[in-house]
């Protein structure tokens, strides 16, 4: 019995002991061993494989490190989950991403200047809840109605930042951070208020931030497994398969697969140095890196767009982005179908152009105010009864002998506009827009018995490397040939660029002859075709063919970075480049009931981040140059293993952060968030030096580093309630406010708040729209008010109308702070006419902008055009109206049968010029009139 005792006792003391070992070990656990240098014949050389060691140290401590990582997770998931219901109305670019998703649900294609899979795995959340796609995100501000699971969508990246807060932790635990220093380094993340905010709604920089932290972290796990072991090659898959995920979410993710590449290549560079290691296994490297972590991104980059075709199987706005062949895939459809394969003499043609998505040859009664004077031509994007073009003989016979004559390379023709009876024409004018000496006006000409003359003469050529080869390199063949038409006078060819004409033009294409300027701009193909002398029944039928897997890849990315580049109009959020580091000013998202969401990062932490970033790289020049003198350097294994993980969160900062210095598009803060996660990694690394080497000969000192490091955590966690109010939309008073603005650039604005907190707990604020704009009716006050009775009718009228005003008034001002700042969307030019069988396309326009985030342009009243046109039924538009935000056209609704001028207004943000195809403008709240950001 006595024996039993002891023996109880003894392991119950053996326990306490090992409690004790693991809870010292948070504190003062080394997880570092000396770099390993081995001696050649010449010289000595570095031992890259890692030792068996370095895994025992960084393996989880067990249940202590488990109790520090559920205390990150409990404190994360509050403060990133707080209070998700509100606002109770779309925020920021939520117009764009949460109508994405809707569009994923109905199967209605859209144009997005992001990759698919963030926005697939929304519109997937929003499924699962129960989101039948009824609800539009048309604009800021628009309530969300009973039945729209918008908590459960921003629950999702929400759960993904949580997420990337923990991947922060085991990263720094895998770069040889101790666990101490590690959980305040994620505490950090956790507090930071621009990481709060982006992950509490539906936009794509949570999930891409929560897929860049795993490739990080995969990486930093593979660095210390023993090469070509099975825990090496599960690092390996794993790396590629989280480079996959976030390039597959916004292009973004090239940053990380060009920093996974350049640590490759430096670490192959020892590899190839360390004379231990044999030729063999260094191709092995090569080959294993080089296929996993380049292959699996792409592999896994093309699937998701595999779905994303998929998925969106019914034409909707964005096809109008795409060619004739791309959108003939689409179901629902109005693109030409059975065409006469033959064209020739007596053919009626339509003409499209080939290098731009401005559409078909057209010409109207208007004329131009300068040059000739005389009848317009422009390209045109909708299918339209002036799109048409007889092909007579140049010496204006009418006879054929009742025989088809095929038109051939090299045949001299004239073009007659059939609705006209004028030919095309050029001549020694200038263009009515463009100033180039090498371009001169194309033109309709002739009048009533009028033969036409030698300016009305073009020789069609076939552009044989465009052409597949056959009978359609000889003969004009409909959707085949590539042709040219060269004006037989001058020698200039038909030519279009993505010029506009103005107003008196309806905004549509310009349309000149000329000699010079890129090739592919003077190309043509016949979509239409209908002749006389060809039997129907026994000539050969041609359409659209069906376009592969790669060949829609290649031209929405086509599409995408036309669009992208466009996106350079000025945005009233935007920043630049150099503003971020020092976070000058955040980004408006939403005002309203005197609260406001202002996305502003943590200046504690940021700036923190930013000192860190610039003494690494100056700390590495002066250590460069004592390396050139001969003195040594990072001998010891903190300073070795300091040097080499901060230069590696460093070199990830950069490569998030100068590219944007290259780019001409609207940017926004929000693009520099990838770059801050790699800065606050090299953040824990000057933390895990401070406490555990410069100040550690010394106890005293020691506790004092623990001490500086304790106070600026409080200090950050100070900023981030301080600031708390800008995150979560909750009460806050204009002196607090006024107060809180340590620099004149932070921009929100203080007049939207209270002056005390206790008009908020006084005031009555409805979640519902109540500007939605049902305004109630004379009968109901009657029935509610008794007094009113008293009231003359005209009164109440007039009263009613009064707050209605003043409530617009109000949503007006409200609706100038608001705009969404995304830089995906692709903005279009309002339609100009109706087509008769066809869902208008829209003309490809260079996007001024800012998606994830985006900039946009609102749509301006066009003056119609005064014609005479053909009745026509009208169709419903294939486009839906919207906004673009950072450059995302969002609008497109199709009018009957009359073309329009385009009156281009700047796009609010990032916004393509004039873009093919705007996804829905916000529609403007009568009470709150938010246009969605025209970009990013």
């Amino acid at each position: 019995m006595a024996k039993k005792t002891t023996t109880a006792a003894a392991a119950a003391k053996a326990a306490a002991l090992k409690s004790s070992k693991h809870s010292a070990s948070l504190l003062s656990l080394d997880p570092l061993v000396d770099p390993v240098y081995a001696n050649g014949e010449i010289r000595s050389y570095l031992v890259t494989d890692p030792s068996p060691t370095v895994l025992k140290k960084r393996s989880f401590l067990g249940v202590h490190e488990l109790y520090l990582v559920a205390a990150l997770a409990l404190a994360s998931f509050y403060v990133r989950l707080y209070n998700l219901s509100y606002p109770k109305s779309v925020v920021f670019d939520e117009v764009h991403f949460g109508g994405f998703s809707r569009k994923y649900i109905l199967g209605t294609y859209f144009m997005d200047v992001h990759p698919p899979l963030a926005k697939m795995l929304f519109a997937a959340v929003g499924a699962l809840g129960g989101f039948k796609g009824d609800f539009e995100f048309k604009s800021i501000g628009d309530y969300f109605p009973e039945g729209t699971p918008y908590v459960l969508m921003r629950q999702f990246p929400a759960v993904l930042g949580v997420g990337t807060v923990l991947l922060a932790y085991f990263t720094l635990r895998q770069s040889g951070v101790r666990p101490i220093i590690a959980a305040v380094t994620a505490f950090l993340l956790i507090i930071e208020n621009s990481n709060v905010t982006i992950s509490r709604y539906i936009l794509l920089d949570s999930p891409l931030l929560f897929f860049i932290a795993a490739a990080v972290y995969a990486w930093k796990k593979f660095e210390i497994q023993t090469p070509f072991s099975a825990n090496w090659f599960r690092a390996l898959l794993a790396t590629g398969v989280a480079l996959g995920l976030a390039l597959s979410s916004k292009w973004v993710g090239l940053f990380t697969v060009a920093w996974v590449g350049l640590l490759c290549v430096y670490q192959l560079w020892f590899i190839i140095g360390d004379l231990s290691v044999s030729s063999k296994k260094v191709v092995a490297h090569f080959f294993f890196r080089g296929t996993v972590l380049l292959g699996v991104p792409i592999a896994l980059y093309i699937f998701f767009f595999a779905i994303h075709f998929r998925v969106l199987y019914k034409e909707g706005d964005g096809g109008a982005f795409m060619s004739s062949a791309f959108r003939a895939g689409l179901e629902g459809n109005t693109i030409p179908k059975n065409i006469l394969a033959q064209v020739g003499l007596g053919s009626t043609v339509t003409i499209r152009h080939l290098d731009t998505q401005g559409g078909y040859l057209h010409s109207h009664e208007h004329y131009y105010p300068t040059g000739s004077k005389q009848q317009q031509i422009t390209l045109y994007p909708h299918l339209d009864s002036n799109n048409q073009w007889f092909i007579e003989p140049y010496l204006n016979t009418t006879v054929y002998n009742e025989t088809f004559v095929p038109l051939t390379n090299g045949m001299k023709i004239r073009l007659r506009h059939v609705n006209t009876g004028r030919r095309l024409h050029s001549h020694d004018e200038k263009p009515p827009v463009s100033e180039r000496d090498w371009q001169k006006e194309a033109s309709c000409y002739g009048f009533d018995g009028f033969g036409g003359d030698a300016n009305d003469d073009w020789v069609v050529e076939i552009v044989d490397y465009k052409t597949p080869k056959g009978e359609a390199q000889e003969n004009v063949i409909a959707l085949t040939s590539i042709i040219r038409f060269k004006h037989a006078m001058t020698g200039h060819y038909l030519f279009s660029s993505e010029v506009k004409l103005p107003e008196w033009g309806f905004g549509q294409q310009e349309v000149t002859a000329a000699s010079s300027g890129r090739r592919a701009l003077t190309m043509w193909y016949i979509e239409t075709n209908n002749n006389p002398y060809l039997n129907r029944k026994q000539a050969r039928i041609i359409n659209y063919p069906k376009l592969s897997l790669w060949q829609k890849v290649v031209e929405a990315h086509k599409r995408m970075w036309k669009i992208n580049q466009g996106l350079t109009n000025h945005h009233n959020w935007q920043s630049d480049p150099q503003d971020w580091p020092f976070l000058l000013r955040g980004i408006n998202y939403w005002v309203r009931e005197n609260k406001q969401v202002y996305f502003m990062g943590n200046a504690v932490v940021w700036w923190a981040t930013t000192t860190t970033i610039f003494s690494f790289i100056t700390y590495a020049l002066v250590n460069i140059v004592r390396w050139w003198t001969g003195s040594p350097v990072g001998s010891d294994k903190n300073v070795y293993n300091f040097n080499v993980q901060t230069f590696s969160y460093v070199l990830g900062w950069a490569l998030h952060y100068l590219p944007f210095f290259i780019m001409g598009r609207q940017l926004f803060l929000h693009h520099y968030l990838p770059a801050l996660y790699f800065g606050i990694l090299a953040l824990g690394h000057f933390l895990e030096i401070f406490t555990s080497y410069l100040l550690a000969r010394n106890r005293a000192l020691q506790n004092v580093a623990y001490g500086v490091v304790v106070i600026f955590v409080i200090l950050s966690t100070l900023f981030y309630i301080n600031y708390s109010s800008l995150i979560y939309a909750t009460p806050w008073t204009k002196d607090k406010c006024n107060a809180a603005k340590a620099l004149s650039t932070w921009d929100f604005d203080c007049k939207n708040f209270h002056d005390s907190l206790a008009e908020y707990s006084s005031e009555t604020t409805s979640n519902t729209p109540t500007s939605s704009f049902q305004r109630p009716s004379v009968d109901s006050i009657v029935e509610q008010n008794k007094e009113a009775l008293e009231t003359p009718l005209a009164a109440q009228k007039a009263a009613v109308k009064q707050d209605d005003h003043l409530s617009e008034e109000k949503a007006k001002k409200q609706a100038k702070k608001e705009e969404p700042v995304e830089e995906n969307l692709p903005q279009v030019v309002p339609p100009l006419a109706v087509d008769l069988e066809e869902t208008p396309q829209v003309e490809d326009v260079q996007v001024p902008v800012e998606l994830e985030e985006t900039p946009q342009a609102e749509e301006a009243e066009a003056p119609v055009e005064q014609q005479d046109t053909p009745e026509v039924e009208e169709i419903e538009p294939v486009i839906e109206p919207e906004s673009e935000a950072e450059a995302e056209a969002e609008s497109v609704k199709e009018e009957p049968v009359k073309e329009e001028p385009v009156k281009e207004e700047p796009p609010k943000e990032e916004t393509p010029k004039e873009e093919p195809v705007k996804e829905e403008e916000p529609a403007k709240d009568e009470a709150v009139k938010d246009e969605p950001a025209k970009d990013e």
